[in-house]
């Protein structure tokens, strides 16, 4: 792995992991639980998606997209977990 991959997934999983925590109404973890946040939520959406027939697609702005729908749905089942 090369060192601008690993920082592009770093870009996008701070960026997908901040913005996951504004539309979750405050769920953020701080700066280095937002980009874990938001890389397993990248894997979770690049999982999910083309098992439902859609596809992710290339480009800084539609990872982005599906990162950060990944990690609001990482952040929904992490709270429900804490309410249980």
């Amino acid at each position: 792995m090369e060192f601008s991959s690993v920082f592009a997934m770093v870009f996008v999983g701070a960026i997908a992991g901040w913005l996951s925590g504004k539309i979750m109404s405050g769920r953020g973890f701080g700066l280095i639980g937002n980009i874990i946040v938001g890389v397993v939520g990248a894997f979770l959406a690049g999982t999910i998606f083309p098992a439902l027939g859609f596809s992710v697609g290339g480009g800084v702005f539609s990872s982005i997209f599906f990162a950060t729908i990944g990690a609001v749905i990482l952040l929904f089942l992490i709270g429900l977990i804490k309410k249980v």
